[in-house]
């Protein structure tokens, strides 16, 4: 339980895990349309002995999953027994037939599980890389007919399950509070309601395929387990195709007056704006009216409850709109650099998490971690949207919402809008009316749990961490001429964020943009595409939320599937979206593979090259660089171009602003060496560290002055230029920050693959939280220079050479 604010609790039900995630429907990947005529075939070269070490902690992670699922089925079985003693008695709770049907195969698959469990825990506890569970997943694919039929009676079982709460007390009362042993500390329980333990199968089967995708991608094609896993992931994937509409949850509703149905289409967790204070919301939107809540604080182990804040019939809602001469609600902005730190919190209690793991030092001090993690990532959640979702209602009241994602606040524009043409009525609730569907949220809610990386499933993925290329290529089926453009999203810490913008195409019903783009990846899952029309004369549309005038065209999004993205080189993919289809490339780079630099065979040329051996040139002291584009909006608002002098102003001329920018950044990512150099690097990141505010900068300066002559003066003039352009933010849109954020790991990432930040591991770290802090700390170390207001000159040598208009 976190507290936040002063009136609400940020809490992960720990009774319901997100098994029905809103976001992701069904759990099954979304489809992508590709074409992979342009894709290298095969898979890449498998590090042999990481691979095979990775597997055992993938089969630890499984058997962990194995453990808990056992125990949700546990729970089932329990009641069970009595429940059947009584059918035979005079007085009954439920009939034999209807206790078979709510929990039909429940039993068979428990035992099918345990005997997974029992058979897979001792070849792991005697590891060794030529250990094999091949046959293991092989024989637990063969049973998914079991799954079949559980899914054919799931909407059955429900519905008696339900039935059965209504007519009869007793199975109302433990229905809604069944125990589930936690087995890593034999004293805690955890309590889960019938309706979430009969998911709990529902969920388990969707996820098949995962497991095994990350099994395969660390077993070698050499390993006798790759058939047997291949078969394995056959079976599944054709099971899962066959029901993949089946599994779907029902859509649940209530019973209003007249008969009526009162339907739940869409909930999700959302920041308020509340008298300047952001407060977490879960917010419901039903087929006649919309509604806030607050996640009330848990004890005893007692089920999630909500208390209503305010509701507004779709009849009486409206999108708020600010005109210029009204004072639109300030919202708080958080500064980036805060966002940063929390982000450095949360990657450092991960990291701590995992070391107590692997030392076993028990549960007390992984829960004390698990709890910091979660008020982190709560904090996290409230401080990071910015993006004005407002609602109002005809009474007078309005309320505004924050939201990281255009995405997700279109969607939710477009959702109640639809559902506005279908109501004709206003109308109001009495207290009981009200109260009642509040506590009906508990049952009919998708969206299980807040949107935290700790409430994610063990087996569930991770997601990706690297970088993704992109290149929008272009688009068609716009109905007319206008100004267009793109934006892309990504999932990260989860929730979305806007990643990259396109420049905008003007007049025209086929933009070609082919810009591509390089976003890095933090867990994420899912690439977002939106498409807008670009609206200059501002009097011909109305201001909604006194935000951007700019109309959405069209939105899309792609699954990012690990096994694909690491199996293949560029993939060519096509988002449909309301009648526009977007041209893509993607290309994924994981941080395993981005964290080497390297060298270029050949020696005479520029790229690859170490910077001391180009600037050996007569009368060149630094890389030139030519600098215009000052006043680009978007992704890389620099162009910069490395080449001889004399060609500079040429090719300036004639090339595309984001293309010579992505040149720049491509030369010193790829120097076989960082411009802050190897040598150096691990100095930066522990100055960087100091809190004393006089002795830091005193090291970073010295440290500075320190480089070679090359690697300085090219920074410096770098430095320079990159001051300038953020004196153009108003217009761009970078800040010194965001500008820290594009360059600082391509200037500062050292050629070694193991990671120099000096976090003291007894233990080596993760490649996922190492990275983390390592590129959090080399951002911060360029923004520090990009802030200070001056840099002592070096010596007289180098400040001749520095203040020299020749190159």
């Amino acid at each position: 339980m976190v507290p936040v604010g002063s009136e609400d609790v940020v809490q992960a039900p720990g009774t319901q895990k997100a098994e029905a995630d809103g976001t992701r429907g069904s759990g099954l990947p979304s489809p992508v349309y590709t074409q992979a005529a342009d894709a290298q075939e095969g898979p890449p070269q498998l590090d042999l002995e990481k691979g095979l070490e990775m597997r055992k902690w993938v089969l630890s992670g499984i058997l962990a999953s194995e453990e808990t699922y056992l125990s949700h089925l546990e729970a089932l079985l329990l009641p069970m027994k009595p429940l059947k003693a009584a059918a035979t008695t005079s007085q009954p709770v439920l009939t034999s037939q209807q206790i078979e049907t709510i929990f039909f195969k429940v039993p068979e698959l428990y035992e099918i599980h345990k005997e997974f469990y029992d058979g897979l825990f001792p070849r792991v506890q005697q590891w060794s890389h030529q250990q094999r569970v091949g046959d293991l997943f092989q024989k637990l694919a063969s049973q998914l007919g079991v799954y079949r039929a559980f899914v054919d009676n799931y909407g059955v079982a429900m519905e008696t399950a339900e039935k059965c709460c209504q007519a009869n007390t007793q199975f109302a009362e433990i229905s809604e509070v069944l125990v589930t042993l936690n087995k890593d500390a034999k004293d805690q329980t955890t309590k889960n309601s019938l309706e979430t333990l009969l998911y709990k199968p529902v969920d388990r089967v969707t996820r098949s395929t995962l497991v095994l995708h990350d099994l395969l991608k660390h077993t070698p094609s050499s390993h006798p387990d790759h058939p047997l896993l291949q078969d394995a992931l056959r079976i599944s994937q054709n099971f899962l195709s066959s029901i993949n509409e089946e599994i779907t949850p029902r859509r649940q509703s209530m019973t209003v007056k007249k008969g009526e149905h009162r339907q739940l289409l869409k909930d999700s967790f959302m920041v308020e704006l509340v008298e300047g204070a952001r407060k977490l919301r879960h917010v419901f939107l039903f087929t006649d009216l919309l509604l806030c809540t607050k996640l009330k604080k848990q004890s005893g182990g007692k089920t999630q409850q909500y208390d209503c804040k305010w509701y507004i019939p779709l009849t009486d809602l409206s999108f708020q709109t600010v005109d210029e001469s009204e004072a639109a609600p300030n919202i708080p902005l958080v500064l980036d650099e805060e966002l940063d730190a929390m982000k450095i919190k949360i990657s450092q209690i991960k990291n701590d998490i995992q070391r107590e793991k692997r030392a076993n030092k028990g549960s007390k001090a992984i829960e004390r971690l698990k709890k910091k993690l979660s008020e982190q990532e709560s904090l996290l959640l409230l401080m990071s949207p910015s993006m004005a979702f407002r609602v109002h209602n005809r009474n007078g009241k309005s309320y505004t919402f924050l939201i990281s994602s255009d995405y997700e606040r279109a969607e939710w524009r477009e959702n109640i809008r639809e559902q506005q043409k279908k109501c004709f009525k206003s109308f109001s609730l009495t207290s009981v009316e009200l109260q009642m569907l509040t506590n009906s949220c508990v049952k009919l809610q998708t969206v299980h749990s807040i949107p935290l990386t700790i409430n994610k499933e063990d087996d569930e993925s991770p997601g990706l961490y690297g970088f993704l290329n992109v290149i929008v290529h272009s688009a068609t089926g716009f109905k007319q001429s206008s100004n267009l453009y793109c934006t892309l999203e990504v999932d990260s810490f989860g929730y979305f964020v806007n990643k990259a913008k396109t420049r905008v195409y003007r007049d025209t019903a086929e933009p070609n943009w082919n810009e591509e783009f390089e976003i890095e990846l933090e867990g994420s899952q899912t690439l977002r595409i939106l498409c807008y029309e670009k609206c200059y004369n501002k009097t011909k549309i109305t201001k909604e939320d006194g935000e951007s005038t700019d109309r959405i065209m069209g939105k899309g999004q792609v699954q990012l599937d690990p096994q694909a993205l690491q199996d293949r080189d560029w993939q060519r993919t096509v988002i449909a979206m309301n009648g526009i289809e977007v041209k893509l490339s993607i290309k994924f780079t994981s941080r395993e593979f981005s964290l080497k630099r390297m060298p270029s065979r050949k020696q005479t040329g520029v790229f690859g090259v170490k910077i001391a051996v180009v600037t050996k040139k007569p009368r060149s002291h630094r890389p030139a660089v030519g600098c215009a584009g000052l006043r680009q909006v978007g992704y890389a608002p620099i162009s910069a171009l490395l080449a001889d002098n004399k060609d500079v102003s040429v090719m300036m001329s004639e090339m595309d602003v984001n293309a010579i920018a992505g040149t720049l950044k491509l030369y010193f990512r790829e120097l076989p060496e960082p411009l802050f150099t190897d040598e150096f690097y691990p100095n930066f990141a522990e100055g960087i560290a100091l809190s004393d505010p006089v002795a830091k900068e005193s090291c970073m300066l010295n440290l500075l002055l320190s480089l070679p002559e090359a690697n300085l003066l090219t920074f410096l003039f770098l430095l320079d230029h990159l001051k300038r352009v953020a004196e153009k933010e108003t217009v761009n849109k970078m800040s010194l920050h965001n500008l820290a954020t594009v360059f600082g790991p391509t200037l500062l990432r050292p050629s070694e693959k193991e990671s120099k930040v000096p976090a003291n591991p007894s233990q080596p770290i993760s490649m996922t939280d190492s990275w983390s802090l390592e590129v959090m700390s080399q951002v911060q170390v360029l923004l520090y220079f990009l802030q200070l207001e001056a840099i002592p000159a070096p010596d007289s040598k180098r400040q001749s050479t520095l203040f020299s208009t020749e190159v």
